[in-house]
């Protein structure tokens, strides 16, 4: 379970880069909710794999 959570971080960036490839394979690159979701899950994503990690060592 501990490792799961050390990796909701990367989770989270390699989903929303996923959306990313499959927006660009689909051609739907001008939908502004697909772009804006799969930001906000790489930045979130970041952010937890930042914090996460930083109280897992602790």
């Amino acid at each position: 379970m501990k490792s799961l959570l050390k990796n909701l971080g990367v989770l989270l960036v390699v989903i929303g880069a996923l959306i990313l490839i499959i927006s660009f394979a689909t051609g739907n690159v001008n939908d502004n909710t697909l772009l804006g979701t799969s930001l906000a899950l790489i930045v979130i994503g970041v952010i937890a794999y930042i914090v996460i990690n930083k109280r897992i060592t602790e």
